[in-house]
């Protein structure tokens, strides 16, 4: 894995999503997401990837990702950290362009599904959100 190499996935994601603009990807700890997650969402927990968009022009905006959660999806999965990285930051390229999953009628579904399979990918975040979730927090608690 590396920088250059999710660099030029991000830029193959933004084109297909549409997406014009600067993005900025930030690959951090679960405890750095569950602060920006409780800071701008109100929700005090981790989370995988958060979409921030920008406020300026000529940015589209700021992705933030747990690497612990990645790793643990990774594992849980029987796929790279890497491809994980990947489809999380397809999923968050995604928010940038204005989708969302929680609101929507299964749109954000159906385009990344049709995206991730553009950019081989394996499975969308979408489709599997909580089971390995589930099963490292399952991990933690022992």
């Amino acid at each position: 894995m590396s920088e250059q190499s999710l660099s030029l996935f991000l830029t193959r994601a933004r084109k297909a999503a549409g997406v014009r603009g600067q993005v900025q990807v930030l690959v951090t700890s679960s405890d750095e997401l569950r602060g920006l997650n409780r800071r701008f969402r109100r929700k005090d927990k981790a989370t995988d990837v958060l979409s921030f968009p920008a406020i300026v022009d000529g940015e589209a905006g700021d992705i933030a990702i747990s690497s612990d959660i990645a790793s643990e999806y990774a594992y849980e999965l029987g796929h790279s950290l890497d491809e994980e990285l990947r489809i999380l930051i397809l999923h968050g390229v995604l928010h940038l362009a204005g989708h969302d999953h929680e609101r929507d009628k299964g749109e954000m579904e159906a385009l990344e599904s049709e995206l991730r399979d553009k950019l081989k990918l394996p499975s969308s975040l979408i489709e599997r959100t909580t089971k390995p979730a589930k099963k490292a927090a399952k991990r933690k608690k022992r």
